[in-house]
């Protein structure tokens, strides 16, 4: 299977090098859009979609006595025999929904969009203005390459010169919202994802959820990114109202870039039952630009002291790298003590994005990336510290082919060298297929390896083609640590879809069959569902999720080729030896949201102390050589501890544009150890804040 897709990879861009000037695909084609030319076809396509619309469409009488003002959005699929299906349809009124799936099932068959010369389906979202509106035909007016007129050889150079600052000035335009149709990743947090999670994942849809963050482009054909702001937008007319309810605090777009700026808040405030007052200063500035067509970037930094929840802290301690500092902020880096009992951890991220060709993209920064379908993940997550990545976007027929390169951190002090932290290394390969329109499925693998023998970034992890297990193997049993991983969706219908990982680090076939649960299958699994618009309530999705891994999985036999970074997961937030049930509960109406999570555990940890000096498995970080027994290894073995978190989120959205929004948030912990010892703690918890963040990431406390 690897090397038909190695042959495909080769066919697409050998096809792409030999037509380097020939645009191989066709929109659907109307019959009085037959003479136009090749590069009208697709404006002319949807100008008569919408005239048949406009001459079609009649509207409700409830809407017309309501004098409701606003429009229909559609996703519809034009297939191979050039028949129009509706697959998505929202509204405000069931009359309007009614009546376009009746003004699409009489649209005439048209001749069907080509692909390389052969009849395809494509998927378009548009929408439909009520009151109804004519479309007018777009006028183009060509540019010319002379010069408007020849400077007389008066002309000096400084008055040439003079002119400069104003031609730019000059050549600025209103701002479009560039950013919607960029190559540009969407800030992932679940619940801003959770907006348009329903319409990625219908029945027949050629999407891939898997891999985050998502690029703008990529979910732009399921969901129209402009009509939601614009939906939500206030009635400003002051500079300082449309700044704060609407707009991007800074915005500027010519024809051949674009860029926005806007400061960065997560101020809040709160109590801990356990510790007393909380509190999170942060401020910072986020910048997205783009330089013409292909090329992307954004920046975002962060000047932040805080002091959590009394767990969190202990928490972030116990995480503390080699040196005077001491602790590290989960998900975020190294802090400084700040006064007292707070901390100091400055944060920065950004990331160049390049499209040379419609099917690949690359991305080269220093931020996080996730792989999979539900809150967790096994295979990669976002709960880790950001660190560098290379990453590349390879999109075309059903596939759908994400690898990613990392440079990671060991900052314990048994491996720091002469003061410096130990640099390694990560190859992520997954595979995404789109098996039918219902049937999705994912094939994961992933190799860690350090710079033994002075190897540094093993160049043969370079090919984004290449077995990492078999490079594993070649380059010596203690050389790297590889993963291989299984995912797979089924979208039962348009409101349910299941999802699932399976994760394996290591595996023992005859083990397993001689029922002895030996240390050497370390695996784990995920299963998951999602209900969208649940019990007929639109913005409305519940989710239930099941994760289970064994001990010693993610963990290695040599004390660094374990699947960390700055003494953090690169999967699940709890690393191994646990078994988890997750309930979520999103809700999102205009500007308001409510999150709801209850989280219900076990786990198993060390002891260490002095008496038990064993490794149960809970920790990526031990080794497997301390391990009690070779046989009935089970997962919670050890410190067995319970665990209960629930979590209820609510506030409103202040700017939609920067994500900008007020909040409270209750946290509840219960964390009941076997025995208490220098490690785990037995701690019930209360943890109220309230606050203004803008939502650039995810922030996980229930560990």
């Amino acid at each position: 299977m690897r090397y038909f897709f190695a042959f495909v990879f080769l066919f697409v861009l050998s096809k792409n090098a030999a037509q380097s000037e020939v645009n191989y695909q066709k929109p659907p084609i109307f019959a009085d859009c037959q003479s136009k030319a090749y590069e009208e076809l697709q404006d002319c396509f949807r100008l008569e979609l919408h005239r048949f619309i406009f001459k079609t469409f009649e509207i409700p009488d409830v809407v017309d006595k309501e004098n409701y003002k606003g429009d229909v959005k559609v996703l519809f699929e034009v297939d191979k025999e050039g028949k129009f299906q509706i697959i998505f349809v929202d509204a405000a009124y069931e009359e309007l929904k009614d009546e376009t799936k009746r003004v699409f099932s009489e649209l005439p068959n048209v001749t069907p969009a080509m692909y390389d010369g052969k009849p395809t389906y494509v998927q378009y979202s548009t929408k439909i203005n009520i009151p109804l509106m004519y479309p007018l035909e777009v006028e183009f007016s060509p540019e010319t390459s002379k010069k408007e007129k020849i400077k007389s050889k008066d002309d000096t150079l400084n008055a040439t010169l003079s002119n400069e600052l104003d031609s730019i000035t000059a050549s600025l335009k209103p701002y479009d919202k560039r950013e919607y149709s960029s190559q540009l990743n969407i800030p992932f947090t679940h619940s801003y994802y959770s907006r348009f999670d329903a319409n990625m994942n219908v029945i027949g849809a050629n999407s891939h959820t898997a891999a985050k963050p998502f690029i703008y482009n990529d979910v732009a054909p399921y969901y129209d990114f402009k009509a939601e702001k614009e939906s939500l937008a206030k009635d400003a007319h002051s500079w300082i109202g449309r700044k704060l309810w609407n707009e991007h605090l800074v915005q500027v777009q010519s024809k051949d870039y674009w860029f926005t700026i806007d400061p960065i808040l997560d101020l809040q405030v709160g109590s801990d039952s356990e510790g007393g007052s909380t509190y999170n200063n942060t401020r910072g500035v986020f910048i997205q630009a783009g330089l013409g067509k292909k090329f992307n970037f954004t920046t975002s930094f962060f000047e932040s002291q805080g002091r959590f929840a009394e767990y969190f802290n202990q928490y972030a301690e116990s995480l503390k790298a080699f040196g005077p500092d001491p602790a590290i902020i989960p998900g975020r880096g190294i802090a400084k003590r700040f006064k007292d009992d707070a901390y100091d951890y400055p944060v920065a991220e950004a990331y160049l994005s390049y499209t040379p060709a419609k099917f690949l993209n690359v991305q080269f920064g220093h931020g996080k990336n996730f792989i999979g379908d539900g809150y967790r993940s096994l295979f990669q997550s976002d709960v880790a510290s950001p660190s560098p990545f290379l990453k590349t976007n390879l999109n075309f027929w059903k596939i759908k082919y994400t690898s990613t390169w990392m440079w990671l951190k060991d900052v314990r002090p048994a491996v720091v060298q002469d003061g410096a932290f130990l640099t390694k290394y990560m190859a992520n390969h997954y595979l995404s297929w789109n098996v039918s329109k219902r049937l999705n499925l994912g094939f994961f693998e992933s190799v860690i390896w350090t710079n033994s023998n002075d190897r540094g970034f093993d160049v043969n992890y370079l090919n984004p083609l290449i077995f990492l297990r078999a490079i594993e193997f070649s380059t010596g049993q203690d050389a790297g640590n590889a993963v291989l991983g299984l995912s797979a969706k089924y979208k039962w219908n348009n409101k349910v879809n299941l999802y699932g990982q399976f994760i394996v680090d290591e595996f023992s076939l005859s083990d397993v069959r001689d029922g002895n649960k030996s240390w050497k299958n370390k695996f784990g699994f995920q299963l998951g569902a999602k209900y969208y618009n649940a019990f007929n309530v639109d913005g409305l999705l519940l989710q239930a999720e099941y994760n289970q891994v064994r001990p010693y999985t993610y963990s290695h036999n040599t004390i660094v080729l374990n699947y960390g970074h700055n003494n953090q997961s690169m999967a699940h937030l709890w690393g191994n030896n646990f078994r988890e049930l997750v309930l979520i509960g999103r809700y999102n109406n205009k500007r308001w949201f409510a999150d709801a999570k209850l989280i219900f555990g076990e786990r198993g940890f060390d002891f260490r102390d002095g008496g038990d000096t064993f490794y149960y498995g809970g920790d990526i970080y031990g080794t497997e050589n301390d391990r009690p027994s070779d046989t009935g290894i089970e997962i919670g073995q050890g410190n067995n501890t319970s665990v209960f978190h629930g979590e209820l989120m609510a506030g409103y959205i202040i700017n939609p544009v920067s994500n900008l929004r007020v909040f409270t948030n209750i946290n509840y912990r219960n964390f009941d150890p076997t025995a208490e010892t220098a490690f785990v703690n037995r701690t019930n918890t209360t943890w109220i804040s309230f606050g203004v963040r803008t939502d650039l990431f995810n922030w996980y406390n229930d560990f």
